[in-house]
């Protein structure tokens, strides 16, 4: 069975997306409806930006639902899923091509989540760190037992957990996970402490519009960030939405069960390949390969 994954931020680079610009009418037209909805021309930005315009939250977002949800849409026959996930934003990406959502109202959203975040990262700083090589537990037991915020985030694959929080929850966390034995722990370069509770703001003004989009029930499973679990009621699948940004990003749990209920083929659909990199990770026995355009 094949399954289509979706990645989030951090897979941009300059230049994505102008090659399925060039070749592709569908792709032009959704360009620029995107440039329209947005109020201004993120092709401009993805085909020719800087990396630092592209890396602002309010670009990098939409960019990546775009380079996804466009690829998906001129990949013709290519495109047949039979269950989809997507890691943090890619969650909305899936939904998207999965038809959970219309391509205008997720970009929409995607557009108000990027917002509600740096917002909530300028009123709470914050931000998050990779833990390499050091057991779940043991990182969760490292947070839980601090008095700052600091959860874990991203469980991206065996040995690799991203811990999110507050600025002086992530030194200490860090001070700890070292005199505790963690491998390495890297610093990354965000602009705040997603899936974590400094989120809350954010949450809270996504949760309006969420509640306010149309949901309809998904071509296929959705495997959804908060619990890992295949979803196609709509209503469940709004409600997972909403819990995501304060939430940790399941990805080890969500591509296992995606294995136990039968895929034996991942294709990643967005720009990079990082999803790629982690599913080998999680099952070297798995096909990974990346989704390319149908000239």
């Amino acid at each position: 069975m094949k399954a289509f994954v979706f990645p989030g931020q951090g897979a941009q680079f300059t230049g994505m997306g102008k090659d399925l610009y060039d070749g592709f009418g569908l792709a032009r037209d959704m360009f620029e409806k995107a440039n329209t909805i947005l109020g201004f021309r993120i092709s401009d930005i993805m085909f020719a930006g800087t990396v630092e315009e592209l890396r602002q939250t309010r670009v990098t977002q939409p960019a990546i639902f775009l380079h996804s949800v466009i690829l998906t849409a001129i990949a013709g026959d290519e495109f047949k899923p039979a269950m989809v996930a997507g890691h943090s934003l890619g969650e909305f990406s899936a939904l998207v091509a999965a038809g959970a959502l219309s391509f205008e109202e997720g970009l929409t959203l995607v557009a108000g989540r990027a917002s509600a975040m740096q917002k909530a990262c300028s009123v709470n700083p914050s931000t998050m760190a990779a833990v390499l090589g050091m057991d779940d537990a043991i990182v969760e037991e490292v947070c839980e037992s601090l008095p700052e915020t600091v959860v874990p985030a991203n469980y991206n694959s065996p040995g690799q957990i991203v811990i999110s929080g507050t600025l002086d929850g992530i030194s200490r966390a860090t001070e700890e996970l070292k005199q505790r034995g963690a491998k390495r722990i890297v610093p990354l370069s965000v602009s705040g402490g997603f899936h974590s509770p400094c989120m809350e703001p954010a949450r809270y003004e996504l949760e309006e519009a969420i509640r306010k989009a149309r949901f309809s029930s998904p071509l296929c499973p959705v495997y959804q960030n908060v619990t890992g679990l295949p979803v196609t009621d709509p209503g469940e699948i709004m409600l997972n939405l909403i819990a995501q940004l304060t939430s940790p990003v399941r990805w080890t749990q969500t591509v296992e069960r995606m294995i136990a209920d039968g895929a034996d083929s991942f294709v990643e659909a967005g720009p990079g390949n990082v999803l790629q990199g982690l599913i080998k990770k999680i099952n070297p026995g798995v096909a990974v390969s990346a989704l390319s355009p149908v000239q």
